[in-house]
């Protein structure tokens, strides 16, 4: 167990392999906010999927495009339960192969079908790019969907000439009960999770428009432009928050693994790390890293540090503080300042990080960076 994200808060919008996602990023410390945005219904029993399967076995396609693994595996194991999966398979198997991730192609060979073509970069544009290279007019081509429709990609075959059958074997649809999506999204707006993660594009899109709907797009644009960063699995996953100007981590690799590895690099590299009354001190979401010891704080502990962090080496009045609190929605006076400043030296395990100035507030005494100057006087 590592702790690289100990003491941050990080969003979980999956919905699939969200328990696998979820456990990684708490074996490396972080505390893990689940609110699914999607919910995967599978169409083993529908009519269409079964008509598209009975069509392949009639007709043979020449061409199969496999988008997802867990796509293409749910896809035979339906014709299975209608008792025509080895009709479908033989139909299939002369067919030129095409996959547009390796997770697509290690479903179409552990059917025991050829190994099929990939594309580098994972994308559907370059597999359809390497599509249209070759004539299409009346070519069979089978596109096994991924949760919704893809009416770009199909017309782009359709006006080359090709006939294009659709298999729709799951689709996305919101949850079930959004609750917990609600609950996620205030924390995002609130600036209470640090990170939010994504690992699809209409989860990115549910959760837009769930804000849409809840007329705080606005605040949750801002937090993720801003305070929370936003990781997601690839560029078709971050296309819609694209779209609105929000940044993102993206992981050399399009996997979950990762994913928490780049949160890992990305997360604790936006907190600066203060040489402070002789010792290293860190803020980070709910907790502060003290000389690498990772030490939790309140609410309250947590607000004051912040606005110590951030003017270190100067001054902070009591009254500035109090007004911090108030913001935070914990009611304080100066008075309980103090008692909330005694609390987070407890805290810290360190008082020394945090100085009175007599009369006039308290300050994170910052300490001579290598050849830099002391700080200048505090100033008010």
């Amino acid at each position: 167990m590592t702790d690289e994200l100990a003491g941050y808060t990080v969003a979980v919008t999956a919905a699939r392999r969200a328990e696998e996602l979820g456990s990684l990023l708490e074996r490396r410390g972080a505390r893990v906010l689940h609110g699914p945005a999607l919910r995967i219904l599978p169409l083993a029993d529908d009519a269409e999927l079964r008509r598209a399967s009975r069509d392949c076995v009639a007709d043979p396609p020449d061409v199969v495009v496999a988008t997802t693994g867990i796509g293409f595996r749910g896809w035979i194991e339906a014709a299975d339960g209608w008792g025509i999966g080895t009709e479908l398979l033989d139909a299939l198997r002369p067919a030129q192969l095409l996959a547009r991730g390796p997770k697509a192609r290690g479903a179409v060979r552990a059917a025991g079908l050829p190994d099929p073509w990939s594309p580098a970069s994972e994308s559907s544009a370059e597999l359809l790019e390497h599509l249209l290279d070759q004539p299409l007019d009346g070519v069979r081509v089978v596109v096994q969907l991924h949760g919704q429709p893809l009416p770009d990609f199909v017309e782009a075959l359709s006006c080359a000439g090709a006939e294009v059958i659709e298999v729709p074997v799951y689709r996305w649809t919101a949850p079930a009960d959004i609750t917990a999506l609600d609950n996620l999204l205030a924390a995002v707006c609130a600036r209470e999770v640090d990170a939010v993660t994504f690992t699809s594009a209409p989860a990115a899109a549910s959760l837009l428009s769930l804000a849409a709907e809840r007329r705080c797009q606005d605040e949750l644009l801002a937090a993720l432009r801003g305070p929370v960063l936003v990781a997601c699995v690839g560029p078709v996953t971050h296309a819609p928050l694209a779209d609105h100007g929000v940044p993102a981590v993206i992981p050399q690799r399009f996997r979950i693994g990762a994913l928490v590895r780049s949160l890992c690099v990305a997360l604790p590299g936006r907190a600066p790390t203060l040489p402070v009354g002789g010792r290293q001190l860190q803020v980070r979401g709910h907790a502060a890293v003290v000389d690498g010891v990772v030490k939790p704080l309140s609410p309250q502990g947590k607000t004051l540090l912040r606005a110590l962090a951030e003017r270190p080496g100067r001054v902070v009045s009591r009254r500035s503080l109090a007004e911090a609190l108030n913001g935070a929605g914990n009611p304080a006076d100066e008075h309980a300042v103090e008692q909330a400043v005694a609390r987070l030296r407890a805290a810290l395990g360190a008082p020394e990080l945090v100085q009175t100035v007599i009369k006039r507030g308290y300050r994170l005494p910052l300490e001579p960076m290598g050849n830099a100057s002391r700080c200048a006087d505090p100033q008010p």
